[in-house]
């Protein structure tokens, strides 16, 4: 398997067509909650409430089968690629338990200035933490793992 950030969700009736399939809008939602999971879970300075914001400026999404209602869902979390303000993020979707990637996407965001929404460099500390990302963290919000299932180190 990986050993890229890890987020764990339930997917939701609300979140699916009338055959309980999840529609595909609502993969955009789960990126954006994975992620913020992601950079939750980086160490140093908070990323989500401090002086920088993400603003999504592209986001392509592939996907390979299906997720149904009441699944639960793997989703790993990874930094492909800096800019000067930019990160690539890409994010893989996966049914719990297996291998298979059932969706994909890669999301450009740009680093603004939290105050003023300015386009800024990212900052040298934030680069080298997202260079570094969160490998092995694990967030379960869909209560499928155990506490067999996790390592403590």
């Amino acid at each position: 398997m990986t050993d890229s950030f890890r987020y764990y969700m339930r997917v939701r009736y609300y979140e699916c067509d009338a055959q309980k399939v999840v529609y595909n809008a609502n993969y955009g939602n789960y990126v954006s909650v994975a992620t913020t999971e992601f950079l939750r879970a980086l160490p140093g300075r908070d990323l989500l409430h401090g002086d920088l914001d993400y603003k999504v400026v592209k986001q392509e999404m592939k996907w390979h089968a299906p997720a149904r209602y009441d699944e639960v869902l793997e989703v790993s979390v990874s930094v492909k690629q800096l800019g000067r303000s930019s990160v690539t993020i890409t994010t893989d979707f996966r049914i719990a338990g297996t291998d298979a990637v059932i969706a994909s996407a890669e999301t450009v965001r740009v680093v603004v200035d939290a105050a003023t929404m300015e386009k800024k460099g990212i900052p040298h500390d934030v680069r080298e933490v997202l260079k570094a990302g969160a490998p092995d963290v694990v967030v379960d919000h869909a209560g499928y793992l155990s506490m067999d299932d996790i390592v403590f180190s």
